[in-house]
Formats: structure tokens, sequence, C-alpha cells
């Protein structure tokens, strides 16, 4: 926000380190409803509000919904196993004052963290076991598809899809793929064919390939198959189907692991966008660095 004015009105916000003290630090750690009232009104004069819902009357309804999914016992057991090792690093890091260096290295047990509940498989090769979320998103499109829906699915991790691809095939369920490694003549050429043809009801999507510029406007379904730290990109992804041109009601489903990460950052998401809420009035997500509180919650 700070950035945004300081290019378009110089020193409007003061310099950073004063608005920092004054209202970045009070309205995020602090919660200080005068500090976020004051900048409001500050910026309240250049911001204009345009929301979907008032631009775009005619669009239908979006439900979202929250699914959770409670991870199978061999899988729970890698899951503690990583937790355990991850918080004792964390610990040693931000006892010997390392911490802001090793920012990377927190990163990547995060992001083990995350690849267990969305499949184990995906970093430990010789898985032979279950994953609940796994079982939950087939049992999703099995029955969508069925029921003659079309599915857009996006997950952060492409070698997600191959393990999920072999379910559909096992259930003979035609899929589609979308990834960065995909040509731009292919993408076009499988979007068309998407919207156009029900003999391809499931298209999978890489959350960064995809998440924009894509028009699937013949999906009625949207499912993230795991919770990505930026709601926007997320919100970003789902409008590929809920956009001008949509006809249908749209269903989104979120697949959430209980009592894991995916929890905390969801939690997160929904810290960050009320306070974009409460200080632009607008869904706009801007997503500041998590302080040492932030992660270590997302350890516990």
């Amino acid at each position: 926000l700070w950035s945004i004015f300081d290019f378009i009105m110089p020193g409007y916000l003061f310099t950073y380190k004063k608005f920092k003290s004054m209202y970045e630090l009070t309205i995020i750690k602090e919660n200080d409803e005068l500090s976020l009232k004051q900048l409001k009104m500050l910026i309240e004069p250049f911001v204009l509000r345009r929301t979907k819902k008032e631009v775009l009357t005619e669009l239908p309804e979006k439900t979202i919904t929250l699914l959770d999914n409670e991870m199978e016992e061999e899988q729970r057991n890698i899951y503690l196993t990583y937790l355990a090792q991850a918080k004792e690093e964390i610990a040693e890091k931000i006892e010997d004052n390392s911490f802001e260096k090793n920012k990377i290295k927190i990163l990547a047990l995060l992001t083990r963290l995350r690849q267990v509940c969305c499949h184990p498989k995906l970093f430990l090769e010789n898985y032979t076991g279950r994953s609940s979320k796994l079982d939950q998103c087939v049992e999703i499109i099995q029955e969508a598809v069925a029921s003659k829906h079309k599915i857009l699915l996006f997950s952060t991790y492409t070698s997600m899809f191959p393990i999920i691809g072999e379910e559909l095939k096992q259930r003979g369920i035609p899929y589609f793929e979308l990834t960065g490694k995909t040509k731009v003549e292919d993408r076009i050429k499988m979007v068309d064919e998407f919207n156009e043809s029900d003999k391809i009801q499931v298209f999978f999507i890489s959350l960064k390939a995809g998440g924009t510029g894509l028009n699937l406007t013949g999906a009625d379904m949207v499912i993230h198959y795991d919770p990505w730290w930026n709601l926007s990109a997320e919100n970003q992804a789902t409008d590929r189907a809920y956009r001008i041109g949509q006809k249908n009601n749209v269903q989104v489903y979120k697949l959430i692991t209980k009592n894991s990460i995916e929890e905390k950052i969801y939690e997160l998401q929904e810290k960050k966008a009320k306070l974009a809420e409460d200080c632009l009035n607008t869904n706009v997500t801007f997503i500041n660095q998590l302080s040492r509180d932030d992660i270590m919650n997302l350890f516990s």
C-alpha cells in the first residue's frame, strides 16, 4: 500500500520508516483500530471500489464450501514425524538469532508439511499408503462427473496431477492437464475443447500457470486441492470459471486437512483478507512477510 502511494503521490504517506511505525506495526501487530481508521481516512479519497457483484450484475451465484479431511494413520504418523523435526530446527534458528538468514530453510520445512497433507508420495517414492485428501477429491469428482458437472482442479503441486490422474483413469474419467510446460497453442486448443465438448469434464490446472488469462466458463465447479498463502491467487484461479459468460451457478470446494498446517494457512488467509477489507473496503489482498509468531504458529 505504501509503495503504491509513494509512486503516485511521493511523501503523502510519509517515509516508509514513519509509515511502518505509525500504521503498519500498530495495525498488524496490535490490531489498533484507531490507527486503521486514520489510515483509511487518508487513503479513502483515492481508492475506487468496483466489486464484481456491482459491475457484473448478470453473474450467477458462487458458493464456497470448506471441506475438511482427516489424515490416514500412516499419513498422520509421517506428518507428526516431520512436524517434530521442523519444530526442533526452527527453535534452534530462533535461539541462535539466525532466523532472518534461514527463511529459505523455513519455507522448505513448511513445504514438506504441505506435501504430506496432499500426499506423502510427492516426496516419498516408496510410500504405499493412502491420502485422505486424495480419496476425498476423487469422490467429489466422481459424483460431479456423474451429475454432468465440469470441474477445474487447481493445485500448487503439478506433481500431484499424475497421482490424481491415475485414480481417474482407473475409473474411466478422462481429463486435461495444463501446467507451465504446456505450449501456448495446446493451451488454446484444450480450453476451447473443454468449453465446447462434453467428453472432457475435468481440467487439472497449475495455480501459477493457469491462475490468470484463461476463460473456462464451461466449468461450473472449482476444486482447490491445497491452500496457497495468497488468497487473491486462489480467487483469480476461481475466476477462470466465474466470469463474464458464465450462465450456471459455480460451486467452489476448498480441501483442508484437519489439525495440520493447512488450517493455519487458511487462518492466515482470512486474517489478511479481513485486514485488506477493513483498510481498503476491497477484496484485494496484500500479504506482508510473516512475523516470527506467525511462523511458529504454523508449526503449532
